[in-house]
């Protein structure tokens, strides 16, 4: 295997685009939270996207390591199945992405490091601890995500700011997780998995999904109703949470589809959220 091949696959292995878009989420609720990401606080901002992007980076690399038998029926496209990089090179991308995460962290307040460990500490019990309980893998999926936001708003030493985003993000992403396990079900009863999917079926596990995301989207209105944010947040919060609730819906005929449009509804969100900041009262 040529060290090209193998670079590329470490890169793909990581997801790099889910990396860097965890590293905006965390600037995001920096700027949620402190209302600015460029002045004083700049530093550990950084900081904090960097240790988000090498978190985020290393456990999508030590999933796909445990998860390589599950991936060849899956993901048979990924990098370990289709063979760019093998696990034990898979194993050493993860611990050094980890490493650089634990050492960025080190420079941040007392509360963000807090939840850098914790997290951490997740991410490498997710895959054998949580997965294949049913729906406490989408549950540690749904905290880890939202909690990027907690953690940028630690960062600048607000973390309960960004507390709605929070909230939100993670119900959100729990529906998209639930969807993506109906997804994913061939693969994960071939490797013995009790999914949420398996273990009550596929329709029933989409009606909870569905469910929870009406409380997200109810619970959206909430930094409007409470005078927080202005009629810019309220102009795009309304389609965002139109496009998750569509989406939750396709997911009983198209959970493919679905999740990635559940994905996209939840990035417009955030945008929503931004401009709520960013954007005077009115």
């Amino acid at each position: 295997m040529s060290m090209r091949r193998q670079a590329r696959g470490a890169i793909e292995l990581t997801r790099p685009l889910n990396a860097i878009a965890a590293g905006v989420l965390t600037g995001t609720g920096a700027y949620v939270a402190g209302g600015a990401i460029l002045g004083a606080d700049r530093v550990v901002v950084l900081a904090a996207v960097v240790a988000t992007v090498c978190a985020t980076g290393a456990g999508n690399a030590v999933n796909d390591y445990f998860d390589r038998e599950i991936d060849r029926v899956n993901r048979p496209d990924r990098p370990i199945p289709r063979g760019a990089i093998t696990a034990r090179g898979a194993l050493l991308v993860s611990l050094g992405l980890f490493a650089g995460a634990v050492v960025t962290a080190l420079l941040l307040p007392p509360a963000a490091i807090a939840l850098a460990v914790f997290n951490l500490v997740l991410l490498v019990a997710y895959t054998e601890l949580f997965k294949g309980l049913p729906g406490v893998g989408n549950v540690v999926v749904g905290f880890l995500t939202g909690s990027t936001f907690l953690f940028g708003g630690a960062a600048v030493g607000s973390p309960l700011e960004a507390g709605a985003l929070f909230v939100l993000a993670a119900i959100a992403t729990v529906t998209r997780e639930i969807i993506k396990d109906v997804e994913d079900v061939a693969g994960d009863r071939e490797e013995g998995l009790t999914t949420l999917p398996i273990a009550i079926g596929e329709r029933r596990s989409l009606w909870i999904g569905l469910a929870l995301l009406v409380v997200a989207i109810v619970a959206s209105a909430g930094p409007f109703l409470w005078g927080t944010f202005g009629r810019a947040y309220l102009v795009l919060i309304v389609p965002a949470d139109a496009v998750m609730l569509v989406a939750a819906v396709q997911s009983f005929s198209d959970p493919a589809s679905a999740q990635r449009r559940v994905k996209a509804g939840m990035f417009l969100a955030v945008i929503a959220f931004i401009a709520g900041r960013a954007v005077p009262l009115g």
